[in-house]
């Protein structure tokens, strides 16, 4: 077998940043976290509004978001856009392309952000040696599957007021995870792609931000957000409570 080492004779394990122990390093070594470190390759920033990669373009590298927030987004036949997702920092973009040889959406930055690039040859190689590292890959595409699927419920069959809840849930777990605070974080993306993503109107998701504040249920400061009563939201998300009409 051809190790990495051989790939990279002068490369050496270095300390890596928290974005690889996020991402992938779960489980792996110091050493091991190096070469993870080694075969990212180059950082690259991108400005606000900026494309990281475009539908339809070759696919070679994942991207490891090392700060900012990214929204993916496909154009419908009318051209019209759809928003499939929003990421943050200590997660992969690029997943979409591993089913073929080229990207299935368009990947744009919400604020100035940086990524470090990851050429997928050299993962595959890393993958070979550790195969601790393909198990982790294998978790995080299983997640977001998880998340697509949970797209799919979002916009089915639940009421505006569960999707709503849903997503704020969904952010306040992902920033958790992330060592954020959980019921106080800023909504990156607008309340227009927010409607996007959850397939209701910018009219809709100012109403259901209006009646979660006079409810207790948020405090709102334009983009910053607390969750008052997670419990509540969560409840409201599961469908087992619903949101009272505005008086």
């Amino acid at each position: 077998m051809i190790s990495y080492s051989q790939i990279y004779p002068d490369a050496q394990p270095r300390s890596a940043s928290g974005i690889y122990r996020r991402c992938f390093a779960l489980g792996l070594d110091q050493a091991d976290i190096g070469w993870l470190d080694h075969a990212a390759g180059c950082r690259r920033r991108v400005g606000r509004d900026e494309r990281l990669f475009r539908m339809d373009q070759p696919f070679r590298n994942l991207y490891a978001i090392r700060f900012g927030h990214f929204k993916t987004y496909q154009f419908n036949s009318a051209g019209e856009q759809q928003i499939t997702g929003f990421q943050m920092a200590g997660e992969l973009l690029g997943l979409d392309a591993l089913s073929g040889e080229c990207h299935q959406c368009n990947a744009a930055a919400l604020e100035d952000s940086e990524v470090c690039e990851i050429p997928f040859a050299s993962l595959e190689l890393l993958f070979a040696r550790e195969p601790e590292l393909l198990r982790r890959f294998h978790r995080i595409m299983g997640q977001e599957i998880t998340r697509e699927q949970d797209l799919l419920l979002l916009l089915g069959n639940m009421r505006a007021e569960q999707r709503f809840a849903v997503f704020l849930i969904n952010l306040s777990a992902r920033y958790a995870a992330r060592g954020y605070s959980p019921t106080a974080f800023q909504l990156r993306m607008s309340r227009e792609d927010i409607g996007n993503y959850l397939g209701l109107t910018i009219e809709s998701i100012s109403r259901l931000m209006s009646r979660f504040k006079n409810q207790g249920l948020l405090k709102v400061d334009k983009r910053e957000v607390t969750l008052v009563q997670p419990a509540a939201l969560e409840a409201l998300a599961a469908g087992t409570e619903h949101c009272k009409p505005m008086s």
